[in-house]
């Protein structure tokens, strides 16, 4: 497999995260929703880190660790700093047990949609960078 195919393989995972996402918020699954926010991130994170480092992506899930490694952090604006760090510990916060049912009472609606929002403009601003 060439880099590019990884590369590619990475940001079509992303986006069938991303449209994940926005299935499960139609259907009121907000904890789910955001999950796979964290998923899409983490994927197209790792698509970066595929296209500029040309090497197999590190294995973890922590987003702010992902940016610093690829040097996206030190490209990205304050608020999409704090994004990733609102966003960062949904991935294992949504996972288990003890924490599912406190993160699902934050998990309004409105903070739902907004995080959708946030993820798809991240993606967005990620996708132009590779």
């Amino acid at each position: 497999m060439t880099n590019e195919e990884k590369v590619k393989y990475w940001i079509d995972l992303s986006d069938r995260d991303l449209d994940t996402a926005e299935w499960l918020i139609k259907g009121g699954y907000n904890l789910y929703t955001v999950y796979m926010c964290h998923q899409a991130v983490e994927k197209i994170f790792k698509g970066y880190f595929t296209k500029i480092k040309e090497d197999t992506p590190p294995f973890t899930h922590n987003l702010t660790d992902l940016a610093v490694k690829t040097e996206l952090y030190d490209l990205m604006n304050d608020q999409q700093q704090a994004f990733i760090g609102v966003l960062n510990p949904l991935n294992i916060e949504a996972r288990y047990p003890d924490y599912k049912n406190k993160i699902a009472q934050t998990m309004t609606n409105e903070v739902t949609q907004n995080i959708l929002t946030g993820t798809k403009e991240l993606l967005q601003w990620t996708k132009q960078k590779i």
